[in-house]
């Protein structure tokens, strides 16, 4: 039986909203981005399995989800990590223009940063190893980066992906094929509820 994963990004991080590129570094999901993963467990549906990055932000999205739905336990693999960005890490555009000056224009990277090579390197063989160990439908909670480069070698030129978006992939056997792209939530939906200081 094929197996359909769902490959999502994880909810906003404290560093999403600080605008500061996150690579293997691990912030927390922001009060937002776990408003943002509760949301999105209204329109998973039903899923056989979640399996997630071991990075918190992409964890806790997984686990907020999974109990939201009722299924666990939630399954992590290191292979869908978000690529290492090597000296960017922590750094806005900002600081990265005054550090590298014409570098993200250019498309150039700095020493460090991984590969679109090594990140399929790792990645593919993981998706068809989930797929292998759970027919039907598979929740993954990944990176931004991850999906972006899995959608390219699949011939889709990727576009900007937002927290809780993603895109499911159709595995058959040893062949994976690019379904649609989906979004979790929406925006303006998202509310997060602060509570007042006694």
């Amino acid at each position: 039986m094929p197996t359909r994963l769902l490959i999502v990004r994880h909810g906003e991080s404290t560093w999403n909203a600080d605008g500061r590129w996150q690579g293997q570094a691990d912030p927390p999901l922001s009060n937002l981005g776990r408003a943002q993963a509760t949301q999105a467990a209204r329109r998973v549906g039903q899923v056989e399995a979640i399996w997630t990055s071991p990075l918190d932000r992409a964890a806790s999205t997984a686990e907020i989800i999974a109990a939201e739905i009722g299924i666990g336990p939630v399954l992590t693999t290191e292979l869908v990590r978000e690529r290492s960005v090597g000296e960017w890490s922590g750094l806005t555009r900002a600081e990265i223009e005054l550090r590298y000056p014409g570098f993200l224009e250019a498309r150039k990277s700095p020493p460090e940063f991984e590969s679109d090579e090594s990140v399929l390197a790792r990645a593919i063989p993981a998706l068809l190893a989930i797929a292998r160990a759970t027919p039907g439908e598979v929740l993954v909670i990944s990176h931004g980066g991850v999906i972006r480069t899995l959608e390219r070698s699949l011939g889709v030129e990727p576009t900007p992906l937002p927290n809780l978006a993603g895109r499911w992939i159709d595995i058959d056997g040893e062949s994976m094929r690019c379904g649609e792209r989906v979004v979790l939530i929406d925006p303006g939906d998202v509310t997060v509820t602060i509570p007042q200081q006694l």
